[in-house]
């Protein structure tokens, strides 16, 4: 079966990474083989650390507990060949482990809590008893939409000069998330090799609908139009608080002090030609030419010095219109602002790319990477397969399960998706569960005291 031949027949559900009619034969890494995969399998995975997140809380402790919760998530595996199983479900870890070291998918994908264990969908589809109930709320942002304002790679590729850009994602979409809607329990996680997923599980975001959904991804959105618009952002009027905060704190810094060397941006006429089209006045963008010629022999870096230039010129006070001082803005905002994979975001359906996943291009694993210090994220040192199994020889017949773990470049990972995420969301989720189940019970007292 091929990417183009899904099982489920429904044209509506989303794979992640997966775009209809095109070539998907997959490149495999030197690194990547189904024999170290199922070393992986058998010795590193988190088996049970996925199906604590993936319960919420529901782990049958607790008599308000939805014992069929887990088993109505989707997976989705996509196996050797480009073979695609969707709609997989399991009614317990064993199921699920048992599941992935049988097939050993090359790739596990995470779908909607569904109103009916997904297996047995077709007993339910006719009736329309079959739909998605809840869902994190999930963010993909990818390097290569980053490809008209980066020089130094292109596509799938990343380099230390380009991969800063998802670090500037992080912080804006993190603070958002957690200053502008309150969120808390949020993880992100390497793609694996060209971008970053973000998963929002707090219950109210896992409960919102598709048009709630689309509401916060559209706040977020700032990047616009396509490869053929001159001016991709465009802002009106007074800054949104969200806006002028992601400008002042993070983006107007990593774009003067970082960015501008980093791609030097006014050292060709082909980028500088990109920003002067940005500015709506030929008068303007003229005078700019004029003056950077004037300025060749400046002492300072060329890129530094001509960008003094251009906000020297449209801040001047002899601009009345605020269109003229907004293209600073809206440059820096169109280099540097966080482009979202939109669709991804705003359908419950959507399947999104498993954390601890391994990704075949790059033999990389699907680390967990921490928002309060994303910077120091490089994705050149983010374990490998064969670096993993190299770890596991060595280690030899010393240690076994956890030890095991331990003693690999994985461990780190697995520690801090513990201790930072998966401990206080199930805190809050347990709480949630005694809350209402308390608040049901006493509703029935009352109505039986009647």
């Amino acid at each position: 079966m091929t990417g183009e031949q899904v099982e489920n027949g429904r044209d509506d559900m989303l794979i992640d990474g997966l775009e209809p009619k095109q070539n998907h034969n997959v490149e495999i890494s030197e690194a990547f083989n189904s024999n170290y995969l199922r070393t992986y399998y058998a010795k590193l995975f988190p088996y049970a650390d996925m199906f604590k997140w993936m319960s919420y809380g529901n782990d049958g402790r607790h008599p308000g507990c939805d014992q069929s919760y887990f088993g109505r998530r989707e997976f989705s595996f996509t196996l050797e060949n480009e073979i695609y199983l969707r709609f997989q479900s399991f009614n317990s870890i064993a199921e699920l482990e048992k599941a992935i070291k049988e097939k050993c998918p090359f790739k596990i994908d995470i779908g909607a809590v569904y109103s009916v264990e997904p297996a047995k969908r077709e007993a339910y589809s006719q009736a329309d008893g079959f739909k998605p109930v809840e869902r994190e709320l999930i963010f993909d942002i990818d390097i290569s939409d980053y490809d008209d304002v980066r020089f130094c790679c292109s596509g799938a590729n990343v380099c230390p000069k380009c991969w800063p850009l998802m670090t500037v994602a992080i912080k804006v979409i993190d603070t958002a998330l957690r200053d502008d809607f309150g969120f808390n329990h949020i993880l992100w996680v390497y793609s694996g090799r060209r971008g970053v997923h973000c998963w929002v599980c707090d219950g109210k975001a896992r409960r919102l609908n598709n048009e709630q959904r689309a509401a916060i991804a559209d706040y977020l959105h700032v990047y616009k139009g396509n490869e053929n618009s001159q001016k991709k952002v465009s802002l009106m009027g007074p800054l949104h608080p969200l806006l002028a905060r992601s400008y002042t704190e993070v983006l107007k810094d990593f774009f003067e002090d970082k960015f501008l060397y980093s791609q030097e941006l006014f050292s060709d006429e082909e980028r500088y030609e990109k920003i002067l089209e940005m500015i709506p006045e030929e008068s303007v963008t003229s005078e700019l030419r004029g003056k950077w010629l004037d300025n060749k022999r400046s002492r300072d870096d060329i890129n530094i010095a001509r960008w003094g230039l251009v906000k020297q010129q449209l801040l001047s006070g002899k601009h009345k219109a605020l269109g003229i001082r907004r293209c600073v803005e809206e440059i820096v905002f169109s280099f540097t602002y966080p482009r979202l994979d939109m669709g991804v975001s705003k359908h419950m359906n959507h399947l999104l790319k498993a954390p601890f996943c391994v990704h075949p291009k790059t033999g990389h694993v699907c680390i967990p990477i921490d928002p309060n210090h994303c910077e120091e994220f490089d994705p050149s040192t983010v374990p490998t397969l064969s670096t993993l199994l190299e770890e596991l020889n060595r280690g030899g017949l010393r240690s076994e399960g956890e030890d095991e773990l331990e003693n690999t470049s994985l461990g780190k990972s697995i520690r801090y998706f513990r201790s930072s995420f998966l401990r206080p969301l199930l805190k809050s989720c347990k709480e949630e569960i005694e809350s209402f189940y308390a608040a049901k019970t006493q509703q029935t007292k009352n109505s039986l005291s009647w």
